[in-house]
């Protein structure tokens, strides 16, 4: 989860430095709702791990909604709902306002902190491929494909209402 909480972070970093930069697809993230799919891997020391994790990102503001490696998470910039439907089970936290890792909205906002990390390896009408240096023997490729610009529609579809799911569901709230 942690895993997955990082490399949403660091995707979501990325298309905030490019936001403000000179690729033009992504000058207008700032003002929509953007939806995109993603595949994220990790490089060691150059060698690419066996890892690779695909999914579909919807990012409004500092609300998001990220499917991946079976998991749906979901924030509306104050609480983030981790769903696991097969295994019916439901992690509720309240997004940590300091933790860069978990919280892409400061991730965003700290962006030109990192833009000595980020490489454009291309980009496109509706896509981009970058690479983002976690440390100094890791980085982190990502490629995003079929990005869409679409009007603002609130954080409704980022929340989720545990009274909906079925009682077999597993509920841990640590907020």
């Amino acid at each position: 989860m942690r895993k997955l909480m990082t490399g949403l972070a660091a995707l979501l970093l990325s298309l905030a430095a490019f936001a403000q930069g000179s690729i033009p697809i992504l000058d207008r993230v700032p003002g929509h709702r953007v939806q995109f799919h993603y595949t994220y891997s990790l490089s060691k020391d150059g060698a690419p791990m066996k890892q690779v994790t695909e999914g579909e990102v919807t990012v409004e503001d500092n609300a998001f909604l990220l499917t991946g490696l079976g998991l749906e998470v979901r924030s509306d910039g104050q609480t983030r709902w981790s769903i696991d439907r097969e295994a019916e089970e439901v992690l509720i936290e309240k997004v940590d306002k300091d933790d860069l890792v978990t919280n892409p909205a400061l991730f965003i906002q700290s962006y030109k902190d990192n833009l000595d990390k980020i490489r454009v390896n291309g980009s496109s009408s509706d896509g981009l491929d970058v690479t983002l240096v976690l440390d100094g023997e890791t980085s982190a490729r990502f490629v995003l494909k079929d990005i869409r610009f679409l009007s603002r529609q609130g954080k409704s579809d980022f929340t989720l209402d545990v009274k909906s799911l079925s009682k077999s569901y597993v509920i841990t709230d640590l907020r």
